[in-house]
């Protein structure tokens, strides 16, 4: 019986490995290495071993045929990586834990729901256009810290029926912060503990004080509330075991961080990337606004109209294609196992690149030109394009992501022009999600016909 190959290696310092390089450029890390050394290479960061994945076939291998072998690697004794920020909240948590979290929470983002939420997305919008109204013509924005606001203010508004708008110049860098100090956690095994004061622990540990405050005062702030809600944290709070055993308040925060956290920073993303890439191509922005006039002629897209702007939605599949707002997805390997015939030892991290599949050259033509019509002729594209992951752990909130980035897109880009005022391509930024760095300055005008 033949043996499986060993995994190609990168070659590395005697006991940093290859940790220099991941910690000057960990997304530039990542492309170099499927572009020098394969699909399926290995990295050592000091004492942890990475493998790095990077083609369809494999994704499938290992998250869908071997699910049970690729995990999450929450552990509550020793969290690292989002489990510091979010605690077992769904994205990190593993086994009944999650499965019962998910079936709980599955109904809030059922299509069928969505459309109750039409108005609440609508009104954070509105809320963003008069407030560039304001500002008046040549103003200056930063466009991320623009979309980071008004997707913050949906998800509040629409999972929690509250809002935090006055809080949005302390809860947007205490999340970033956070964030950002959870992503170095899981790529630097030499992580000086929490509980020892250097500046970059204390700054997390203050990002996440101020975030649990903002977060368990709006769970105090609902119990004290008379008025019945129908909405996710209505859910939470409502919801028991078997046993009719309520969530623990901690259970609760760690949901609710989840959705705050994650259900507005990968839409800021999105809706950031794609202005910034229609800001580029005017002629990919010309077309956009044609089927918008000829549709909904200056009107907010109604919930029977999205089903129509078939342009809008290859639009954004192609932004989350060419710039996926979540660049990796993580798992750890609990047993030897092996993939496509090469052998994969038990405790390695696993890196899937989901930017590096969406930009492959066998399963995308000039993968590194912007051009949504390649989202128009309905081609089966699993597991080559996975922007909300794939399998069972796919995004709870896909559909919501794409309702609320296709009526906002359609609403800025129906009333406003934006003009670059850096004209060099924005540089990729990989903290948790990919975001631009540095965000991206943008002078605004109204269009005439809504002034």
């Amino acid at each position: 019986m033949p043996q499986n190959k060993p995994v190609p290696k990168i070659k590395g310092e005697f006991l940093l490995g290859n940790l220099r390089q991941m910690k000057a450029n960990p997304f530039q890390a990542l492309c170099d290495w499927q572009r020098d050394y394969g699909d399926l290479v290995r990295f050592r960061l000091a004492t942890r071993h990475f493998y790095l994945i990077s083609h369809p076939k494999l994704i499938e291998q290992a998250l869908i045929k071997q699910s049970d072998t690729f995990v999450k690697m929450y552990d509550p004794k020793k969290p690292t990586g989002l489990g510091l920020v979010l605690g077992q909240g769904l994205v990190t948590s593993q086994g009944e834990l999650w499965q019962r979290q998910r079936r709980l929470m599955q109904p809030v983002f059922q299509r069928s729901n969505l459309a109750s939420l039409h108005a609440q997305i609508v009104m954070a919008g509105n809320n963003l256009l008069a407030r560039w109204r304001l500002l008046g013509d040549g103003a200056q924005v930063n466009l991320a810290d623009e979309m980071m606001q008004v997707t913050l203010e949906v998800i509040t508004q629409t999972m929690f029926s509250t809002s935090v708008l006055d809080k949005i110049e302390h809860i947007a860098p205490a999340l970033d912060t956070a964030l950002r100090y959870a992503a170095k956690s899981v790529m630097n095994p030499l992580r000086i503990p929490l509980s020892i004061p250097t500046q970059a622990n204390r700054e997390f540990n203050a990002a996440s004080a101020l975030l649990d405050e903002v977060i368990y005062g709006i769970i105090e702030q609902r119990r004290t509330q008379t008025a019945v809600h129908n909405d996710l944290l209505a859910m939470l709070l409502n919801a028991s075991d078997d046993k009719g055993n309520l969530m623990s308040d901690k259970q609760i925060r760690d949901e609710v961080i989840t959705i705050f956290s994650a259900g507005h920073e990968t839409t800021a993303n999105l809706l950031s990337w794609t202005l910034y890439l229609l800001a580029r191509h005017p002629d990919v922005l010309a077309k956009l606004r044609q089927e918008l006039d000829t549709l909904v002629q200056g009107e907010i897209p109604t919930a029977e109209d999205l089903q129509q702007l078939v342009y809008t939605r290859a639009v954004l599949n192609e932004s989350m294609r060419f710039r996926p707002p979540v660049g990796i997805i993580m798992r750890k390997i609990i047993k030897d196992t092996e993939i496509d015939g090469y052998s994969l030892k038990q405790g390695g991290l696993a890196i899937f690149s989901i930017y590096n599949i969406h930009h492959h050259p066998d399963f995308w033509q000039q993968p590194e030109q912007f051009d949504p019509e390649r989202f128009l002729n309905g081609e089966n594209r699993r597991f080559s394009f996975m922007p909300f992951g794939t399998g069972e752990r796919i995004c709870i909130g896909n559909h919501f992501a794409l309702l609320e980035s296709q009526i906002l897109l359609s609403m800025i880009v129906q009333n406003f022009d934006l003009q670059l005022l850096n004209t060099d391509e924005a540089e990729i930024e990989m903290a948790v999600t990919l975001k631009p760095k540095g965000g991206i300055p943008v002078k605004l005008t109204a269009r005439s016909r809504h002034r």
